[in-house]
């Protein structure tokens, strides 16, 4: 009975999904577009109901000039303002499929690794189209911006915040990135112990910044490490963000460890979660500030330091 229950219940969503992307002919060519995930994902027209399953995506799709286009967000998609009243759909690890449903999408973008395969996949079975977002580098951020421009129809827009958000970029690089390299550790979290290696976002800002990504090396994407671990690799930065807006308590425990030269240069610093762990152009806000803390921390060297020769 269950699993009858259940196919009734994929039959009825792919119903309701189907009479809502069953819509006029359009006028506007259709649009194929690669995904991060290396899958085509091709549209009639200019999507016109947006589903977005991650914060991020929420936030480049206002910037990309396709706010009006959404009609349906997760939690924790608080920026810009205007995204707060949408209608929420779960969270990006726990989609409600039904209140996908009612929206009537005829595209949804999806967080590669940050949504759940299941989840997922279940939408694509429905029929609707499901582009899957991954930036890995600050190049991918503008090139999200130009993509989900082209899939809303706002390129002129997209284009524009791409073009400002390249541009903002290279002044970052020509200033920082080739100044002395900074051994930097960036603690996602603290129980259990995270980081990032070098293919997370997070790590190309570092490396923008002349910073070293001293568990760079690790095999995950956001590995879990231990206290013995960072003493061992005894950075000279610690940067976190936790989970708000203000500086973690836990970031301070790392002054209980005097052989720490993050801890007795006094180099912990705190960037706010929205500025450097999202996906967006805000990420530049982030990098802005952590530029900054790592000349802090050239500047806290001892006279005739060789570190980062």
């Amino acid at each position: 009975m269950h699993d009858t229950r259940s196919a009734l219940t994929v039959l009825a969503l792919a119903s309701t999904l189907l009479c809502g992307t069953l819509l006029p002919a359009s006028t506007h060519a259709g649009i194929v577009l690669t995904d991060d995930a290396e899958r085509e994902i091709a549209l009639p027209a200019p999507a016109q109901r947006i589903v977005s399953l991650a914060p991020h995506v929420t936030e480049v799709l206002f910037a990309a000039g396709a706010g009006d286009k959404v009609v349906g967000v997760v939690a924790y998609s608080d920026y810009p303002e205007a995204a707060k009243s949408l209608p929420q759909v779960g969270g990006y690890t726990q989609i409600d499929l039904e209140a996908i449903a009612a929206l009537r999408p005829d595209l949804i973008i999806g967080w590669q690794s940050g949504n759940r395969e299941g989840h997922l996949a279940r939408l694509e079975a429905l029929g609707v189209p499901v582009y899957l977002n991954e930036p890995r580098s600050l190049e991918d951020v503008a090139r999200s911006l130009e993509q989900f421009g082209r899939l809303a129809g706002t390129e002129t827009a997209a284009e524009a915040s791409a073009s400002a958000f390249r541009a903002r970029h290279a002044e970052l690089s020509a200033h920082y990135t080739r100044r002395p390299k900074v051994r930097t550790f960036y603690q996602i979290w603290d129980r259990p112990l995270m980081t990032v290696n070098n293919e997370h976002l997070i790590a190309d800002v570092i490396r923008l910044c002349g910073g070293e990504n001293v568990f760079g090396s690790l095999s995950q994407l956001a590995p879990t490490i231990s206290v013995e671990a960072v003493l061992a690799a005894n950075p000279e930065v610690i940067v976190a963000s936790g989970m708000g807006e203000a500086r973690p308590e836990w970031l301070s425990q790392w002054s209980r460890w005097p052989q720490l030269e993050a801890a007795t240069r006094d180099n912990l610093f705190f960037i706010r979660p929205d500025h450097i762990q999202r996906h967006t152009p805000r990420i530049l806000d982030g990098a802005s500030r952590l530029c900054d803390q790592l000349e802090q921390a050239r500047a806290r060297r001892p006279a005739g330091s060789a570190q980062g020769n």
